[in-house]
């Protein structure tokens, strides 16, 4: 019975056609064809491969591969369909997501540069004559003599040598080839190797429940709930370990790209030894840097990845640990189509490849916590802090009796918060004051008729900011000028509420006037360099 490809049309349109497959190809699900499509060529990826259905006209073939293998495992073409029926994104938006447009179209490929290496070398007879006549063949031949690898060109003196290099590749002496160069992310950056530490109690505890799940031929998720600074950070790097020495690979996730250098910086100095397998994968690389990468991890040559949420869809072999760092975080929600969440999709990817996720965090998400009580995930604790210091002393103050003090103005700064900061202002230390809003006054309110002065678009209180004098949405952007009056009763008697980071600043600059005081917001690092 002859063998069809249904194929997903690359495009918008969703379009899944079926098409019979030439003798001459081997085509295998999750290749990248080439199709014909009505008067046209285009391209597609395979979704499967089945037996040509009946029917009363014959399928048109395959025109070719646009890859000799397929870009897509099994098991990630599992997790897209997963997607398509969990999430409702299309199946397209979603191939697209497992592979990058720098790998799905044809204008980024690999980096190739010329590079020379010694064939037949001379005679001692033929370098004496080369000494006396050509001196900078003769130099050449020595570099490369030398060299226990190709030299590229560039190396060697670049365009000035190039009939140099000719003449002796005539004479069979040297051999120009072609040489493909990485584009290293981290090309310019030294790491320090680091050695394992000695795990307290707790850590151990912990790197003993997920080396026996890395061992289980069906593991339970991971919770790892360890309080900042318990240590999460090097139980990670010791099961990384024991997932490499059983001939497994790894796929670690931060929740924000900014994490992303000082993980890779953690792990290639730790794993000083297998540097180059270790991969990047995030948006912020180039095109060029991102190809190298997602090749490096489809070849095997890397076994363990890095990177943000799209990292989940990372092309890699035979993944044996998932950590995911930080569970709780938002950020690992792909808020575009198509959308996800990371988190999930690393438990989902386990569960279809019969691996270990370690969801770790000082502040689980709810749905994880809950998960852990229906027995669905393993929780396993870390209570202490690695280095046995003691947690920082946190006091929760009531500021409506702060409020009462000042005869019912907005009480921002507390008696106690008051002397702590002189104390560190004495002591030549500096103090950070977290304020979750900006602006001056967080809404606008008539005290009469209690109308507030809402987005038009939003319908959430619209915010004063001083310093341009305008009211502000934090959502959509609309602003709007301040009133004179209330517009639903015009009473004058309309006045600000609340108080964000540019009111407080004011009253910081009054209290300690001889403190320099600096502002750190949306608002105030706008333009590069401001600080």
């Amino acid at each position: 019975m002859p063998l069809a490809a249904s194929v997903l049309i690359d495009g918008p349109s969703e379009l899944v056609f079926d098409y019979a497959i030439p003798d001459h190809l081997e085509v295998l699900p999750g290749c990248r064809v080439r199709i014909p499509l009505r008067n046209r060529d285009a391209t597609g990826t395979v979704l499967r491969i089945q037996e040509a259905p009946q029917s009363e006209f014959d399928l048109r073939f395959l025109t070719g591969l646009v890859d000799p293998e397929p870009l897509i495992t099994p098991a990630l073409l599992k997790l897209a369909e997963w997607i398509t029926s969990y999430y409702g994104t299309p199946l397209e938006q979603v191939i697209r997501s497992i592979i990058p447009a720098s790998i799905r179209g044809e204008k980024t490929s690999a980096k190739i540069r010329k590079a020379a290496i010694l064939a037949n070398p001379p005679t001692e007879s033929e370098l004496a004559k080369l000494a006396k006549r050509a001196k900078r063949q003769h130099q050449i031949i020595n570099l490369l003599s030398i060299a226990d690898k190709p030299v590229p060109i560039t190396e060697l003196g670049g365009a000035s040598i190039s009939s140099s290099i000719k003449t002796l590749a005539e004479k069979g002496w040297v051999k120009v080839i072609n040489l493909e160069v990485r584009r290293d992310p981290d090309a310019n950056e030294t790491f320090l190797p680091t050695d394992p530490l000695t795990l307290n109690d707790e850590q151990h505890e912990v790197f003993e429940t997920i080396s026996k799940s890395l061992h289980s031929e069906k593991p339970k998720p991971i919770l790892l709930h360890g309080i900042t600074g318990s240590g999460k950070t090097e139980v990670y790097l010791q099961a990384t370990r024991t997932a490499l020495n059983l001939g497994k690979n790894v796929i670690i996730l931060v929740p924000e790209i900014s994490l992303a250098p000082q993980t890779v910086q953690r792990f290639k100095a730790r794993f000083h030894d297998l540097t180059d397998q270790i991969a990047i994968l995030h948006s912020h690389l180039s095109q060029g840097e991102r190809f190298d990468e997602w090749h490096r991890i489809r070849a095997g040559k890397a076994r363990i990845v890095i990177g943000a949420r799209s990292a989940i869809f990372a092309p890699i072999k035979d993944p044996g640990l998932i950590i995911v760092d930080e569970e709780h975080e938002p950020a690992y929600k792909q808020e575009n189509p198509p959308k996800y969440h990371a988190r999930d999709l690393a438990v989902v990817r386990c569960n279809l490849e019969k691996c270990t996720v370690v969801l770790g965090s000082a502040t689980p998400s709810l749905e994880t916590f809950q998960n852990t009580q229906l027995k669905k995930y393993q929780m396993v604790k870390m209570n202490e802090r690695a280095d046995g210091a003691s947690l920082p002393l946190t006091r929760v103050v009531d500021m409506r009796i702060e409020a009462k003090k000042h005869k019912g103005r907005d009480a921002i700064i507390s008696d106690i918060l008051r002397s702590s900061v002189e104390k560190r202002i004495e002591a030549n230390e500096q103090v950070i004051i977290f304020l979750n809003r900006r602006g001056f006054a967080r809404s606008l309110q008539c005290p009469p008729c209690g109308h507030v002065i809402e987005c038009n678009h939003c319908a959430i209180p619209l915010t004063y900011h001083r310093g341009d004098e305008r009211l502000v949405c934090h959502i959509c952007g609309f602003q709007s000028i301040v009133p004179r009056l209330c517009p639903n009763c015009q009473d004058p008697a309309i006045r600000f509420q609340g108080y964000g980071t540019e009111k407080a600043e004011i009253i910081l600059r009054k209290v300690f006037p001889s403190a320099k005081i600096a502002r750190l917001d949306t608002d105030t690092t706008r333009r590069k360099n401001t600080l």
